[in-house]
């Protein structure tokens, strides 16, 4: 009577264990098409005219609100969670797989699935934005060609601008601030295909700041969680620009030069004199970049002497204070990184994108874009 007992269980936990196999399996099979579904997705917006856009205005904006309001839970940045989770992951996780002797085959597998995911969380969580249309053909404008006079007169205006907007002391709290231009952007026209910022998307605060500090990232779009994220050694006529620049990635904007475009329109168009001043100041860089590849050394350094006296000091001042904090190795190492991370997503000139932005400026009348801003 025993054995025939002992049969019956071996029979029962045989079934069992075939049941829980096939369960296994069919999971498996239902995790991977989903993957490659979802693989499938990425690429046909990757080379698709227009499905970008389509993903922009009807796919991001409920995804980011969704990820974003989630995140909003804690104090803390989950986009660096997953990440540091991940490569702790990775460290530790392989050596010990190992050692319990799982094939490489196996790891290899599971790292490999792993990363496909990760890849795909990138892009429909936040990348897809990579491959919209451009600020220009959202703005039915035409790219302008380069003209010397038309140049030379944007630079004699910004200069003017410039000067006038200084101020000796910054004196606004960031809560204002973030109050300021979450409402600038929510007047900007749907025609230009942004998201509108919620009440609970505060940039969160890094637990690896030295290290943003130490390659010179001032901030970042957190692609995983949709949440921006800002060095917390920003100085004070810093912040404004840059929490309007990363605010403007968090609705959708992938272009550098794009970014820079709406946190200096916002900032100059603030009632308020420390954001239109952080707004002025923040261009100052990139506006003496293309100074200098567009004149002559005489006509540029005739420039630079029309450019206030505290401004400079102020800017060269600034370009110290972050010098000091700047490790070259690992500065350049991220630079070359993020130079082809830019390229391989559909922004040809890389790093130099960040300084396309006189482009735009030059192609969008200020008058004209401030007008649209204030439709609605």
């Amino acid at each position: 009577m025993k054995h025939l007992l002992s049969g019956q269980k071996y029979i029962i936990s045989s079934e069992n264990d075939t049941f829980a196999s096939m369960k296994k399996a069919r999971l498996t099979v239902i995790r991977r098409t989903l993957l490659a579904l979802l693989l499938a997705g990425v690429f046909v917006v990757r080379c698709c005219p227009g499905a970008g856009e389509w993903y922009a205005l009807r796919l991001y904006p409920s995804l980011s609100y969704t990820l974003s309001f989630l995140a909003s839970a804690v104090p803390f940045s989950l986009d660096e969670v997953l990440v540091l989770a991940t490569v702790t992951g990775i460290v530790v996780g392989i050596p010990w797989a190992r050692w319990k002797g799982v094939r490489w085959k196996r790891i290899g597998g599971v790292v490999g699935e792993a990363a496909l995911w990760m890849y795909v969380w990138f892009y429909w969580g936040w990348g897809m934005n990579y491959f919209r249309d451009s600020l220009y053909a959202r703005a039915g404008v035409t790219p302008a060609a380069y003209d010397e006079a038309q140049f030379r007169r944007f630079l004699a205006d910004y200069t003017q601008r410039l000067n006038d907007a200084y101020i000796p002391s910054f004196s606004i709290g960031q809560v204002q601030v973030r109050d300021s231009l979450r409402t600038a952007f929510c007047r900007v026209p749907s025609r230009y295909g942004l998201s509108r910022p919620a009440a609970f998307q505060h940039p969160k605060r890094s637990c690896c700041n030295a290290l943003y500090s130490g390659v010179g990232v001032l901030g970042y779009m957190g692609p995983f969680f949709a949440e921006s994220h800002l060095n917390h050694d920003l100085l004070p006529q810093q912040y404004p620009f840059t929490y309007a620049h990363e605010l403007s990635h968090l609705l959708g904007v992938s272009s550098e030069a794009e970014a820079n475009y709406w946190a200096y329109r916002m900032c100059i168009s603030s009632s308020d004199a420390c954001i239109r001043w952080s707004g002025y100041f923040g261009l100052f860089g990139y506006v003496a970049v293309n100074a200098r590849s567009a004149l002559s050394e005489t006509d540029y350094a005739e420039w630079l002497q029309t450019v206030r006296p505290e401004v400079k000091s102020l800017y060269l001042e600034q370009r110290s204070y972050w010098h000091a904090k700047y490790s070259p190795l690992l500065g350049t190492l991220q630079e070359q990184l993020y130079h082809f991370y830019l390229k391989g997503n559909n922004i040809p000139s890389g790093r130099k994108n960040y300084a396309e932005v006189i482009g735009l400026l030059l192609s969008l009348p200020e008058e004209t874009a401030l007008s649209r801003t204030r439709e609605n």
